[in-house]
């Protein structure tokens, strides 16, 4: 842990608050109900800070865990790559921005309620693909590993369809929208990792050329 705390203090103060804020809310009511998104009143300018402490809790244990767990693989890295206050800035406004199209597009539904930091997850995993988009990923119950930058493409497509379905309680413009913040504000923080992400691409498409 003291590891953790010298390379990416930020990313391990987050990741300590967000889960002890959501097992708090777990058996605490009213901070679940007082931290949650609420879009109707957001967009009359009430409980506009619910578009960060929204992203302090989850909806059950499957939840914590596995934008945890996530967070956990990618969060780190990427700090030392991005640096310190960058990698908070991109947290933090990621966080923001994912939320935003879900308080426009529900703003007239008063029932409507939104949780979880999924938004700003993907934010961090979409940065750590732009440093190294190569690197393998797994997904859940695939057992083949895929390259991050195809990972990324099939992540959107799939958020894209799932946003215009809507057949199921999960946040998908959260998460489409924090992962294309991550993406820009990982280019305006740290630009030179655009010609390296083009590089990398390129000398590995010339290496299966060849």
């Amino acid at each position: 842990m003291e590891e953790y705390l010298t390379v990416a203090p930020v990313a391990s103060v987050i990741f300590v608050i967000t889960i002890i804020t959501s097992l708090i809310a777990f058996y605490n009511e009213d901070i679940y109900a007082r931290f949650m998104l609420h879009p109707y009143s957001v967009s009359r300018g009430k409980r506009v800070y619910t578009l960060i402490t929204s992203g302090l809790i989850h909806n059950d244990w499957m939840h914590l865990i596995f934008n945890m767990l996530s967070y956990y693989f990618f969060a780190f890295q990427l700090e030392a790559r991005l640096g310190h206050w960058q990698f908070g800035v991109l947290y933090v406004l990621s966080l923001v921005l994912s939320d935003l199209p879900s308080v426009s597009k529900h703003k007239e539904d008063y029932g409507y309620h939104s949780l979880g930091a999924s938004g700003a997850v993907s934010a961090v995993i979409f940065g750590a693909i732009l440093f190294d988009p190569l690197n393998p990923i797994y997904i859940m119950l695939i057992p083949i590993p895929i390259y991050g930058v195809l990972f990324a493409i099939l992540y959107l497509i799939y958020c894209n369809y799932a946003s215009k379905r809507a057949t199921d309680n999960v946040n998908h413009d959260a998460h489409m929208f924090g992962a294309l913040s991550g993406l820009a504000i990982t280019v305006i923080l740290h630009h030179e990792v655009v010609p390296l992400f083009i590089q990398t691409i390129t000398e590995k498409v010339q290496s299966w050329m060849h």
